[in-house]
């Protein structure tokens, strides 16, 4: 099998768009129907979990967004941590 059914590759090596684009080629493999079987059950277990490490970057993202400090006027001064209590 190639790359995209080794489920035992290092998927959190991956950035945010390596892994869509490895996700995206194996939604088009499982929907043109060309995979047996068996090896569409370990593209669709590869897949779940190139989805669960796209969603972790996406979270990761938006709370690097929402713990951007401004200042009175709204311009960005700086960062928070996400789990700090005090505010702006």
């Amino acid at each position: 099998m190639g790359n995209t059914t080794d489920i035992s590759g290092d998927i959190t090596s991956l950035s945010f768009e390596d892994a869509l684009r490895a996700l995206e080629e194996i939604v088009r493999k499982l929907e043109s129907g060309e995979a047996p079987l068996d090896e569409s059950i370990d593209l669709y277990a590869r897949g779940d979990a190139l989805r669960a490490h796209c969603q972790a970057r996406l979270d990761a993202a938006q709370t690097r967004i929402e713990a951007i400090v401004a200042d009175r006027d709204g311009k960005p001064t700086g960062v928070r941590p996400f789990d700090d209590a005090g505010g702006a």
